[in-house]
């Protein structure tokens, strides 16, 4: 039997912004739990959280000062224990961002190993007398110097963000004792954040710099060593029952990518070869798709998103028409892998900019505002930069009807988002049956009911100039769906694809099926079919 998560649709849900439970402007877990129902009637298998620890918030959650309780902002251990039990009873499965590779600058362990060089706790973290030319992932050097002990520590991300040292087995014991807590707490598994982080190169050796004068990281990610803890946390977890790993490896480099999951590793890793293309091109969407399939071996498996915490929304990305965003989402729920909706995606919530640099809160914004007005930058320019890199754009609340959860606090930045953002809500699409909402719901009610698109092999992939197709089967069905990227009224021969009596399942511009084998499909339509003789 195929495992469960092979088969499921998981929504990533960005704490402090999907849903406020008790009015402080916070999303938190109470108010999670009033959204299952809405979560079950859209489909929804599974469920990603981001960080819900207590933290200092730097980083949004991904700077943990503390592994073993629930940040005051989203609740308590009993809120979460009851949201858990409330999402079980549902049958859907939940998996918790995990970040490995650091930790806050203010958990205990780190202000143990600051505290002094001979403390016990000194080599839980990477410390140098002189610093290289590593640079952070979010600018600047990767290295703070630490006035009390006169050494540098390493910091792959903000300085707040202390990375651990992997090399130390106590540090390995502390952090295989963190998922034990959680995975009795049930929870289903866990999301690893920046997982190929983990180790450095112990050479301490400067990275090189590519033609363009940006950093090679060549030292300090993917080194040697990762796989071998990677594999040794895939069976600590999965000696728990029907656990599911998914794995953050920052690369677009299917090679990389492949290294992470399969046989005795983590079950998936996303798909940034697909995911994370910066505007629309069907042509590399479609590629992308293509090299996935012929690189992965049959003990590995594709992930589908288009959006996260960490970029532009699709429907933004890819120029901001729902008939667009229908297509994409046809494809992320009907592809061959593993799709991650991003909460909000499935109503078409758009990016937020901002005109106010105080406004903003992201650390990765804030950075290249500052490093661009050390580089001469204008306040216009630097402004532009910071909100093209910063990840508030996509961190909004969720728009459950036209005046929302609008009561934001202090440590959201959402003040200015106009009121007009709002007409794109929940409230106003549920009855709507041409809403993305109605949309999202006839897509994932379909991949429920037809096992040929949630584990059906491809009989073929094509691209036609924009027009893309491809027939998914199983022992059961046989399934074919064709996207018309294209822009104008295309001409599709099923041919001998599939038999004479064929069923319409989902189309976005018509009811009904005209007869013959040649379909004539109108600009950006959507259409799915089912053979439905047997096979």
């Amino acid at each position: 039997m195929e495992k469960w998560w092979k088969q499921s649709t998981f929504y990533e849900i960005y704490m402090p912004s999907f849903k406020d439970g008790n009015g402080d402007g916070i999303g938190d877990f109470a108010g999670i739990t009033s959204k299952l129902d809405y979560l079950n009637d859209l489909g929804i298998e599974g469920l990603w959280l981001t960080p819900f620890y207590p933290s200092p918030k730097v980083d949004n959650g991904y700077d943990i000062a503390d592994y073993y309780d629930i940040d005051s902002d989203y609740g308590t251990m009993d809120d979460f224990e009851v949201f858990i039990k409330e999402a079980h009873q549902r049958g859907i499965k939940v998996i918790a961002d995990l970040v490995l590779n650091h930790t806050s600058s203010e958990h205990p362990w780190f202000q143990e190993s600051k505290s002094s060089k001979d403390h016990p706790k000194r080599d839980w973290y990477i410390w140098r007398d002189k610093p290289n030319n590593w640079e952070s992932f979010f600018g600047g050097t990767a290295w703070d110097y630490d006035t009390a002990t006169n050494q540098y520590y390493y910091h792959a991300f903000a300085k707040e963000q202390v990375d651990l040292n992997w090399a130390n087995p106590d540090v390995k014991a502390a952090m295989f004792d963190v998922m034990k807590f959680w995975l009795e707490k049930e929870i289903d598994g866990f999301r690893l954040d920046v997982i190929n982080f983990l180790k450095v190169n112990d050479s301490f050796q400067d990275n090189p710099y590519d033609a363009d004068k940006e950093q090679n990281h060549m030292y300090d990610k993917d080194q040697e060593g990762i796989l071998t803890i990677v594999e040794e946390i895939a069976a600590f977890v999965h000696q728990y029952p029907n656990k599911f790993l998914v794995g953050e490896v920052g690369s677009e480099d299917l090679e990389i990518l492949k290294r992470y999951s399969g046989l005795n590793k983590l079950d998936v890793v996303f798909n940034f070869n697909i995911g994370s293309i910066k505007e629309f091109d069907v042509n590399r969407l479609f590629e992308g798709i293509v090299e996935t399939e012929q690189v992965y071996s049959e003990v590995q498996f594709p992930t589908l998103f288009f959006s996260s915490h960490d970029m532009s929304r699709y429907i933004s990305r890819f120029g901001g028409s729902e008939d667009r965003a229908k297509l994409v989402a046809t494809l992320m729920l009907t592809a061959k892998g593993v799709p991650f909706l991003y909460y909000g995606d499935e109503i078409g919530m758009r990016d937020w900019l901002t005109d106010d640099i105080t406004l903003m809160k992201d650390v990765q914004g804030l950075m290249a505002y500052k490093l661009a007005l050390q580089s001469d930058q204008t306040y216009a320019e630097a402004l532009a930069i910071a909100n093209e890199k910063s990840r508030d754009k996509s961190r909004t609340p969720m728009q459950w009807n036209s005046c929302s959860d609008v009561g934001f606090s202090e440590h959201l930045p959402w003040i200015t988002i106009p009121s007009d953002a709002y007409k794109i809500n929940v409230e106003d699409q549920q009855n709507d049956p041409n809403s993305m909402l109605s949309f999202y719901k006839s897509l994932l009610k379909l991949r429920k009911e037809h096992s040929a698109l949630r584990l059906g092999e491809y009989e073929f992939l094509r691209n036609e100039d924009g027009l893309v197709s491809f027939v998914r089967t199983d022992d059961l069905e046989k399934v074919l769906v064709v996207l018309n990227f294209s822009g104008e009224s295309r001409t599709f021969d099923m041919g001998a694809q599939l038999g004479a009596d064929v069923k319409l399942l989902l189309s976005t511009k018509r009811k009904f099926l005209a007869s013959g084998k040649v379909l004539t499909l109108l600009a950006n339509e959507v259409m799915i079919l089912k053979e439905e003789t047997e096979i």
